[in-house]
């Protein structure tokens, strides 16, 4: 799903990226075989769960199966993405919990354990059976402000929910924190009617775990413009930017720049967006 992150962290492990062939049969189901012997060897399968999203999923589902056949002796789901986090609550009558759900179905396909980047909720780091290791981008999007003139700075946090997370962001750079109060209508519609803290006449780091289609993002810039903050700098863990997001961001006068990380492929028609690779941090928790 995202082969440049798989290289870029064997490069950092100085092992090879083994092959895998994905065959598709007349009846659309799929089969997976791994061109390389995983005798009793530690296997590590990376792939984010990116759009076509269930298509890579199912893919992962089978390389798990595949390893866990071939005699292999640990098998670890590298998941910078964990897409279905995001389904993570019963807020709704008989609506499916997807994030504990695909937990499941990674534990039944014979996954030892699990290595993840910043889940969209805490409590989906619960839903496994098997252990998992989740990381933190904050340092590496840290870095990118750090050494630069910080003065009248404020990371603002896009909902109450985020902000025990923006605060942490916050304490790295030495600054305060502000949130917004968010109302979810729908998937792609959100209302802010409130910016919690000081942001009149400050520059905002909006902070955010993941930018789907940019909604939050623009109802959040709209909401610091009428509390007096001057421009906005766009930071997330995942990058991923569907339907529309690109247009409503790229171009928005609020917005000095957009900051992301290379968990899930960056969009070919964005070449001004800052990607900070994670490639590092997987490669040191696969060598630990």
């Amino acid at each position: 799903a995202h082969r440049p992150l798989a290289q870029a962290i064997c490069d950092n492990l100085g092992v090879s990226l083994a092959p895998v062939e994905l065959t598709r049969f007349s009846n659309d189901c799929l089969q997976a075989q791994l061109q390389a012997n995983c005798r009793q060897r530690d296997v590590y399968i990376i792939q984010p769960l990116v759009p076509p999203t269930q298509e890579h999923l199912m893919e992962l589902l089978l390389m798990i199966d595949a390893a866990r056949g071939a005699s292999a002796s640990k098998v670890t789901a590298v998941i910078p993405h964990y897409a279905y986090a995001r389904s993570d609550k019963k807020d709704a009558s008989r609506i499916s919990i997807g994030g504990r759900l695909v937990a499941d179905m990674l534990a039944t396909a014979g996954v030892d354990r699990v290595i993840t980047m910043t889940l969209h909720a805490p409590q989906v780091h619960g839903f496994f059976s098997v252990p998992v290791d989740q990381l933190t981008a904050l340092g590496i999007l840290a870095e990118h402000y750090l050494g630069r003139d910080l003065t009248d700075c404020v990371v603002v946090s896009p909902d109450l929910g985020n902000a025990k997370t923006a605060t942490q962001f916050a304490r790295l750079l030495g600054l305060p924190v502000a949130a917004g109060s968010k109302q979810r209508l729908a998937d792609d519609r959100v209302v802010i009617d409130a910016i919690v803290g000081d942001v009149a006449g400050k520059r905002a780091i909006v902070l955010d775990d993941e930018i789907a289609t940019g909604g939050s993002i623009v109802e959040l810039l709209d909401r610091l413009a009428d509390a007096g903050c001057t421009s906005a700098s766009v930071t997330c863990t995942h990058g991923l930017f569907a339907g529309k997001a690109v247009e409503r961001l790229r171009h928005h006068p609020m917005i000095t720049e957009v900051v992301t990380t290379d968990t899930v492929p960056a969009p070919a028609d964005w070449p001004e967006l800052e990607v900070r690779s994670v490639a590092a941090l997987f490669a040191e928790a696969v060598a630990r």
